[in-house]
């Protein structure tokens, strides 16, 4: 009988290691931001008041970060859905960079973390770098993921590029999303991509997507923590976007990773992690 509970009791953590490896979800918390609850998960330590924050792309959510947020098990790490995303409430609003980098802080308030380093993917840059200029004195640290910290070009450009996006979402949507996944994508990572991307509601995705250009044009000024910067190659970005962005973040550590899309941090996540983990440790940031 003894033998018997013992195998079970094997079994059981055998499992739970299994499923830890895989990227089991953590437990789903919550945290109030302007009247609205706002998802979030809470990895690691909790008496720890410096942790590694996760922050989405456009009309994404917390599980684009599942190959990393169950990765770094010497931190704390916080990964949330912003407001209008995944288990997020979804009110009407103007969803601004400004609107999300306030509702980060709420939710690291409601954990108790009073310092982080940011991992910011796509509208993730402009957010935490929003963040950055919100709450300087909790910034360690910022983890660009193909994210932009120049407008992508003159403005009435831009702006026609995106115009499907604001004059019929849902078909504009879907193309521009289209346009992001290659043919080499692995077919389960993109149905997932294009399926999530697509379940945000219409006036998330049209609002979140306006108010992210406007900050582009917006002015900033330098990033004056470490930074690095993990790039796709594209031609949105000009030729000489490292020092481009050296000038912005003179502490920056620059990387454009070849044969890798927009999503390069679920295609190549231990390449990503290893990234990110060797960032933190060189500059002794957690």
């Amino acid at each position: 009988m003894r033998f018997k509970s013992f195998a079970f009791l094997i079994l059981v953590i055998a499992l739970s290691c299994s499923a830890y490896a895989q990227g089991a979800k953590p437990a789903q918390k919550w945290a109030t931001f302007e009247g609205n609850q706002v998802g979030y998960y809470d990895i690691g330590n909790p008496k720890s008041e410096q942790a590694l924050v996760f922050v989405h792309c456009w009309t994404c959510n917390v599980e684009f970060w599942k190959d990393s947020y169950n990765a770094f098990p010497n931190y704390r790490v916080i990964a949330m859905d912003l407001p209008g995303h995944g288990t997020s409430d979804k009110p009407k609003v103007d969803y601004s960079m400004e609107f999300f980098a306030k509702s980060v802080d709420a939710v690291l308030r409601k954990a108790g973390v009073k310092k982080a380093v940011l991992a910011g993917h796509s509208m993730g840059t402009p957010i935490m770098r929003r963040y950055y200029e919100l709450y300087p004195e909790k910034t360690l640290g910022l983890v660009i993921v193909d994210g932009a910290l120049l407008p992508f070009g003159p403005r009435s450009e831009v702006e026609k590029f995106f115009e499907p996006i604001f004059t019929n979402y849902k078909g504009g949507a879907a193309t521009f999303i289209d346009g992001m996944l290659p043919a080499t994508i692995q077919p389960e990572l993109k149905s997932f991509i294009r399926s999530s991307m697509l379940a945000t509601p219409d006036h998330v995705g049209s609002s979140a997507m306006k108010l992210m250009l406007d900050d582009s044009y917006s002015t900033h000024g330098k990033i004056n923590v470490p930074v690095l910067a993990v790039m796709a190659p594209t031609p949105f970005w000009p030729p000489d976007v490292k020092e481009k962005y050296q000038a912005i973040a003179p502490d920056l550590d620059f990387q454009m990773w070849p044969g890798v899309s927009h999503f390069l941090m679920m295609e190549k996540p231990k390449e990503f992690n290893d990234a990110v983990r060797s960032f933190i440790a060189k500059k002794k940031l957690l």
